[in-house]
């Protein structure tokens, strides 16, 4: 893992003081997936790589699209990706991490004390009920959740201020869906910006991130029900 992370943080002009943070957080993670379901990746170099690097991908992004200083959210954050590889790169920005599973979220509040990341929330609740008490609370939403690009938006979008970004984290096998994306982007508010494909850095895997700008208010009858998101996606 450590060798990993030395060649690939770099890459990411993030620094190497970061690696004893990360391998305490793979540590943690690969110890608490034998009694929960956090990752199917278990191999540390790879946890290292498919985890880690792949999430800290978008922190050069944010930088280039503008101040990392603000609040970020990860919608469906799960073990803590990207969420918590940025929080601990980026000390300036403020990061809720997002879950429906309670579990998780205690894992995730147990993670963040052992790093002493302070600027850190964990919330258990369903992306679109937390939307009622932090609608566009948000500089950026990010996501690395499995659902359909229409349905992340709905999820996501209305948590993002006018003037912020939303960057889903895709495979580059996702044209089609960022297509049938496009209508529900408007209708929500934002404006696709651009699809940006990376390298993992040492690895070989390309990776996607589709970005997308916050140009105007999301109507309030959105987010809708879970149930009819899922059933009629915009």
């Amino acid at each position: 893992m450590r060798e990993t992370l030395t060649r690939g943080l770099p890459a990411l002009g993030l620094d190497e003081d970061l690696i004893p943070a990360f391998e305490l957080f793979s540590s943690f993670l690969l110890e608490r997936n034998q009694v929960m379901n956090l990752t199917a990746i278990t191999e540390p170099r790879d946890v290292a790589a498919l985890h880690l690097l792949d999430s800290l991908a978008l922190a050069p992004l944010m930088r280039e699209l503008g101040s990392t200083q603000g609040s970020v959210v990860d919608v469906g954050t799960g073990a803590g990706f990207p969420g918590v590889p940025l929080a601990a790169a980026l000390p300036e920005a403020q990061v809720t991490l997002l879950d429906s599973l309670g579990k998780r979220v205690a894992f995730l509040e147990e993670a963040a004390e052992k790093l002493g990341l302070r600027n850190v929330t964990c919330v258990h609740a369903r992306a679109e009920e937390f939307a009622g008490e932090a609608r566009e609370s948000f500089d950026w939403a990010v996501s690395r959740a499995v659902a359909a690009l229409p349905v992340l938006c709905e999820l996501c979008l209305p948590l993002v201020k006018v003037g912020g970004w939303f960057l889903a984290m895709k495979s580059t096998g996702s044209d089609e869906e960022i297509a049938g994306a496009k209508r529900a982007i408007t209708v929500l508010g934002g404006r696709l910006e651009q699809v940006v494909d990376y390298t993992v850095p040492t690895t070989e895997v390309v990776h996607r991130v589709v970005v997308i700008r916050k140009v105007k208010p999301t109507p309030g009858k959105y987010p809708r029900r879970f149930a009819q998101i899922k059933k009629q996606p915009l």
